[in-house]
């Protein structure tokens, strides 16, 4: 038997969610500001609510996404009464100081609040290798665990309610910055020149093992900033600024944007001007870091 969960806002995203509860076996209740667009998720076996007050009476574990915390406190301030006792999970895209106000508010209505981050585009909901983000108090993180597993693979980030905020904005910034690293090098190995014209499939394929051997360089270096020390070894920044610039070269040559290699170059050189080219690459996140004492 599934638990009881309610669903608030029928968006894009929303109705994926209610779908996925629905689908994992969930009662799931769902109820939208405009009428009319929970006909597909009541054929699927969810229940439409006629009221955002009944819909919250339906279950212990409410989750709300809709467009902005502003919309969400328009839903849920007249709410309060029905969530105290209730645990809400908030999966609305918003700042961190919104999501500890909305926290603050939770608490002193004597709501469980947990704010939360979704990893995903609607069509990743459901796939336990999708990052769910989730912070607030670790009980209620536990009690409905198994329930918003439902969604993706759920991780408790800590208590503070500003984590999956800040935690979305840096692994999108981890995105973007990858994505860009990997169209560069496709551009560059299929540009025409010597063993170029290789296609982005082809290139992928080694890619995607290559990317564990970088995962292990993060896992290495990530106790050397935590630590503040940043030990060299094999492969101090000098090294790898002497191959930036075979890569800066290269893609001179084959009439690829040198913006990328530039810019590494350049956050390098910095360093290493600065007296640390014996130090790891790890050392860059000083440089990185706005007035830092380097």
């Amino acid at each position: 038997m599934g638990s009881k969960v309610t669903v608030l806002g029928l968006g894009a995203m929303g109705a994926t969610l209610a779908g996925a509860f629905t689908a994992a076996g969930h009662r799931t209740t769902v109820w939208n500001r405009t009428a009319g667009r929970a006909g597909a998720l009541m054929e699927r076996g969810a229940v439409e609510a006629p009221s955002a007050a009944q819909a919250v009476a339906a279950s212990p574990l409410v989750v709300i996404c809709v467009t902005a915390y502003d919309a969400a406190h328009d839903v849920l301030g007249p709410l309060t009464a029905g969530l105290a006792g209730s645990t809400l999970v908030n999966l609305t895209s918003g700042s961190p100081p919104q999501a500890r106000e909305t926290a603050a508010w939770a608490e002193r209505h004597g709501i469980a609040y947990l704010d939360g981050a979704l990893m995903s585009t609607p069509s990743g909901i459901g796939d336990p290798d999708f990052l769910q983000l989730y912070s607030g108090p670790r009980a209620a993180f536990d009690q409905h665990r198994e329930t918003l597993a439902a969604l993706g693979h759920p991780v408790h980030l800590g208590t503070d309610p500003a984590l999956p905020s800040v935690y979305d904005s840096a692994l999108l910034g981890l995105l973007w910055s990858t994505l860009t690293g990997w169209l560069h090098s496709v551009a560059l190995i299929g540009a025409e020149g010597p063993g170029g014209g290789v296609t982005a499939t082809d290139f992928t394929d080694v890619v995607n093992h290559w990317m564990k051997s970088v995962g292990s360089f993060m896992n290495a270096y990530a106790p050397q900033i935590d630590a503040g020390r940043y030990p060299g070894g094999e492969f101090p920044l000098t090294l790898h600024h002497s191959m930036m610039k075979l890569l800066g070269h290269a893609s001179e040559l084959r009439g690829v944007e040198p913006g990328l290699p530039d810019f590494l170059q350049q956050l390098t050189s910095r360093a290493i001007a600065a007296g640390h080219g014996d130090d790891s690459y790890a050392r860059l996140v000083e440089f990185l870091r706005k007035n830092a004492n380097h």
